[in-house]
């Protein structure tokens, strides 16, 4: 699961993490729901096909048929999770005109979700960090993917190229630890207190970065 946007979402900052894939049939994707959601509730692990199979009701041939292998359905997995919440962000950017209730509406559908895939995003960024194969999409999208969006963000605010970038790295380093806080502490309360007033606080740093380049017009 991605991390949430804790800085502002316009929708024009957001790209997929992934190329666009072929069409999936029908029976892959409703297959992959039921992988998704069991492994959000049991972990990854070193869980076999076969094992996995048995708990979902299928068989390992019809995951070895619509996957490859089990590093392909780990690859599925994590393009299936990442592109959801894509598609979750760009709705939001389209819903709202101030950007940073977009941002924080997003965090709230995240850190709603965290007890359930908070585990499953932070164990298989672990596959990313130690480059398994089959993590590679995840580990590009980590590195470059949210904080590309967040930095576009904050151009389209005004916010000359150097602070944004770093305005960019912090929002994510903010978000990732404060989901982190919820799946471990499940302190919901002290976490949206948190996002609060890291937000104000980005706003008062965009009006500051901002001004003199409206006073010296």
């Amino acid at each position: 699961m991605p991390e949430a946007l804790a800085a502002p979402v316009s929708a024009s900052a957001t790209t997929p993490p992934t190329a666009a894939a072929p069409r999936a049939s029908a029976a892959r994707d409703e297959l992959l729901g039921r992988v998704v959601a069991w492994f959000a509730e049991n972990g990854v692990g070193d869980t076999s096909l076969r094992t996995l199979a048995a708990a979902i009701g299928t068989s390992h041939r019809m995951l070895n048929y619509h996957f490859g292998s089990r590093e392909g359905l780990l690859g599925a997995v994590v393009e299936a999770v990442e592109q959801a919440e894509h598609a979750a962000l760009v709705e939001l950017a389209a819903r709202y005109d101030d950007p940073f209730e977009a941002g924080v509406a997003f965090w709230t559908r995240v850190a709603d979700r965290a007890e359930v895939f908070a585990p499953l995003f932070f164990e298989l960024s672990t596959h990313a960090m130690r480059g398994q194969p089959h993590a590679d999409g995840l580990r590009t999208w980590l590195r470059t993917g949210w904080t590309d969006a967040l930095r576009d963000s904050y151009l389209g605010l005004g916010v000359p190229p150097e602070p944004a970038a770093t305005l960019a790295l912090q929002s994510l380093a903010m978000a990732r630890g404060l989901l982190f806080e919820v799946a471990v502490t499940g302190d919901r309360a002290a976490a949206d207190l948190a996002m609060a007033r890291w937000t104000a606080m980005v706003r008062r740093e965009i009006d500051a970065v901002r001004a003199p380049a409206v006073e010296g017009r």
